[in-house]
C-alpha cells in the first residue's frame, strides 16, 4: 500500500512553473531521494509535502487520506511528519537531551516515557555520553546526529530531509550518509530526502527521482539509473558518461570511425537510423586489457588525445582513427599510454544504453 502519493502536483511563481505535473508513489518504509541541480523543483516539492507551500494543482495523500489540494492544505503540525533542515535548526540554549526531547514535550509525552525514549535514541545515534552538552560544544557531524535524533524520536509517519549534509566536509558527509542509511534500515521510516549530490543519493536511496526544470525525468533504483538511464539528462547527471551518436541497424549499434558493432542488453528497434547512446567510461578498454574482458567487443583503433592520472585510474580521452566522437576511458594505473599513441578499443555492451 502507498504511504505517500503525489498526484499531478504543480506549482508556479508567476508565469514560471517550478514543479510541473509531478506524480510520485512512495511505499511504506521506502527511502526516496529527490535529486537534481539547483532550481529543478526538488526543495519546492519537499515543502509542498511538508505543508509549508500550497499546491497550484494536483493532490498529496498519506495512507490514502488527502492532505493537500489546490484549495486545501492540512497544516504541517497536523501531518505526522518530521523535517530536518539544511541548517539543522537545533536550539543553542538547550542541551543535546533537551533538543532531542523537544518534540515529545510539545506532544505532551509523559516524563518517564520521554526520558526513556530520549536515552534510547541518543544511544542509537551514538550521543549518549554527550546528552548534557550544548550545541556549541559539538562538531558539525554531532549536531547533525542531534537533528536526526530529534526528528526520529517522535516516530513520524514520514521523515523529510532537505539537503542535511551540505554543510559538512566531504569525508564527514560520506560518513553521515552511511549513518542515515543505517538509521533508516533500523527504523524503516518512510523518508523523502533532497540533495543535489549524486554519490550521496546513490549511497542512501531505495529509489532516486531525478528532476530537471520542474519535471520528473526518471525514478528508479540507483543501479537502473546508472546502467539503464532513459534520457540524456539522466545519463549525464548520474556519474560520468560518454553521450555519442550511433547508427542502429537490425538491433546492432555502430559508432562513427569504428568498425565493430555492438548489441546492447536492451532491445533496439527500427531500421537504419541514428540514436544517442550513453557509454560509461569504465565499460571501455584499451589494448590487451580489453581482449581479456569477458563480453567486451573489439571496436577498432583509437588514438589518445589526452590523459590524466587520478591515482585509482587513468582518465584517457581517445578518438577513433577513422574520425567520430571522442570517448572518455577509465583505465587501471598499469595501463600507461602516451598522448598520440594508438590502441585497440573494446566496449562492454552491458555499459551501453540507448537514451532519448
Amino acid at each position: 500500500m502507498s504511504k505517500l502519493q503525489l498526484k499531478n502536483i504543480c506549482k508556479s511563481y508567476g508565469a514560471n512553473p517550478v514543479v510541473d505535473d509531478l506524480s510520485l508513489d512512495l511505499q511504506q518504509g521506502e527511502l526516496v531521494t529527490l535529486l537534481g541541480p539547483s532550481g529543478c523543483g526538488k526543495t519546492t516539492t519537499l515543502r509542498m509535502i511538508a505543508g509549508f507551500i500550497d499546491l497550484g494543482a494536483g493532490s498529496i495523500s498519506m495512507a490514502g487520506k488527502e492532505i493537500s489540494t489546490a484549495g486545501r492544505t492540512v497544516p504541517p503540525e497536523h501531518r505526522g511528519m518530521s523535517m530536518i533542515f539544511q541548517s539543522y535548526a537545533i536550539w543553542p540554549n538547550m542541551t543535546v537531551a533537551e533538543n532531542v526531547g523537544f518534540g515529545l514535550k510539545v506532544r505532551g509525552t509523559p516524563a518517564d516515557e520521554a526520558k526513556r525514549r530520549i536515552a534510547e535514541m541518543l544511544d542509537v545515534v551514538q550521543l549518549g555520553a554527550l546528552a548534557h552538552r550544548y550545541p556549541a560544544e559539538l562538531s558539525g557531524g554531532q549536531q547533525q546526529r542531534v537533528a536526526l535524533a530529534r526528528a526520529m524520536v517522535v516516530r513520524p509517519e514520514v521523515l523529510l530531509l532537505d539537503e542535511p549534509l551540505s554543510n559538512l566536509d566531504a569525508n564527514l558527509r560520506e560518513e553521515m550518509a552511511g549513518e542515515i542509511r543505517r538509521l533508516h534500515d533500523e527504523f524503516r521510516f518512510t523518508t523523502v530526502y533532497v540533495t543535489h549530490d549524486q554519490s550521496e543519493a546513490m549511497t542512501i536511496s531505495d529509489r532516486i527521482a531525478v528532476f530537471n526544470l520542474g519535471k520528473l525525468e526518471q525514478i528508479d533504483t540507483p543501479w537502473n539509473l546508472y546502467n539503464r538511464p532513459r534520457t540524456q539528462f539522466v545519463a549525464g547527471f548520474i556519474g560520468r558518461t560518454n553521450l555519442v551518436t550511433a547508427q542502429v541497424n537490425n538491433g546492432l549499434l555502430t559508432l562513427a570511425g569504428l568498425s565493430g558493432t555492438l548489441r546492447p542488453d536492451q532491445a533496439v528497434t527500427g531500421g537504419a537510423s541514428d540514436v544517442r547512446v550513453s557509454i560509461r567510461p569504465q565499460s571501455l578498454y584499451l589494448g590487451n586489457e580489453g581482449s581479456a574482458r569477458e563480453g567486451a567487443v573489439a571496436m577498432g583503433e583509437v588514438s589518445v588525445l589526452s590523459r590524466t592520472y587520478l591515482g585509482e585510474h587513468w582518465d584517457y580521452v581517445v578518438s577513433p582513427v577513422g574520425g567520430g566522437d571522442s570517448l572518455r576511458v577509465h583505465a587501471p594505473p598499469a595501463s600507461v599510454l602516451e598522448v598520440g599513441q594508438q590502441s585497440p578499443l573494446f566496449i562492454d555492451p552491458r555499459g551501453v544504453a540507448v537514451v532519448s
